[in-house]
């Protein structure tokens, strides 16, 4: 079996190449440089020399409060896209892992989102990421939708590594404490992704490690893994401030993955763990 795998040089991205190579599944990562999705052209061109079974869709515009100043952009990449990738796995039959986010929907409330909610996103990077499901949908019937949050890796930049860093140079963080969700490994993330794309249990799934915390308590979390000292200060979204409106309510249901006999990803805190070991080997932290 061979796999394309986009967005190569992004936490994700690069960590799905490495579980399927393990694996001994022939993967191409590719980025911007060697395939640049908004160009129809060049999808059509780099797939077709592939000739993949399954591309796994990881590349994304994903700085939200960017995307508020730059809507085309984002649009450009989260939307058309994933349509560009669509159309020619519809035109050569393959199937196809398209990765959105908990942004899709209006993030109010306390229950866990179901697959199958109704969507209604508040910020552009959430529409434009829920306009490429609906482009991925429209096209295919081979495809799985896999909606992730929250998520941290060794290959690129991610929440984990943001709060050690602020450590170095301030004695007070200030952290959002009315943020509810699901940090995510993408280490665990892309076992799951390789188990999936060799199936036909194609539909729409949720998938985030397993366990609930605020960003603030995420924080306080990683300082005590870490064994760094630091002062966390507790504050709200509207006293954090941001241009983009940030789901309060990201709790996602991983019941689907259960039902259809996927394995579901360790806790978040088991995750975090292991994920500091591996910033320790890399002298991170």
């Amino acid at each position: 079996m061979k796999i394309l795998v986009t967005g190569v040089k992004g936490q994700l991205g690069y960590d799905v190449v490495q579980e399927l190579e393990r694996r001994g599944i022939e993967a191409v990562g590719v980025d911007i440089d060697e395939m640049d999705i908004t160009d129809a052209q060049s999808v059509g061109r780099v797939i077709r020399q592939v000739s993949p079974d399954a591309v796994i869709h990881c590349a994304a515009y994903t700085a939200v409060d960017a995307a508020e100043e730059n809507p085309e952009l984002c649009r450009r990449v989260n939307a058309e896209g994933p349509g560009n990738i669509a159309a020619v796995c519809k035109e050569l039959g393959i199937k196809m892992i398209q990765i959105s986010t908990d942004y899709v929907f209006d993030g109010q409330g306390e229950r866990p989102w179901e697959p199958a909610d109704p969507c209604a996103p508040q910020s552009v990077y959430g529409r434009t990421k829920y306009e490429g499901e609906l482009a991925v949908q429209k096209l295919l019937d081979n495809y799985f939708i896999v909606r992730i949050a929250w998520v941290f890796g060794i290959n690129g930049k991610n929440f984990v590594k943001t709060m050690l860093n602020l450590a170095k140079t301030h004695d007070t963080i200030r952290v959002v404490n009315d943020q509810f969700g699901s940090p995510t490994y993408t280490y665990d993330l892309a076992r799951l992704l390789a188990d999936m794309v060799v199936t036909d249990k194609y539909g729409v799934y949720h998938a985030t490690n397993e366990g609930v915390c605020s960003w603030y308590e995420f924080a306080c979390a990683i300082f005590k893994e870490a064994g760094v000292s630091v002062n966390v200060v507790p504050v709200t979204t509207a006293e954090y401030g941001a241009k983009a409106n940030r789901p309060a309510n990201s709790r996602m249901s991983k019941e689907k993955l259960t039902e259809m006999g996927f394995e579901r990803l360790p806790s978040w805190q088991d995750a975090l763990h292991r994920y500091v070991g591996e910033l320790r080997k890399e002298g991170f932290v």
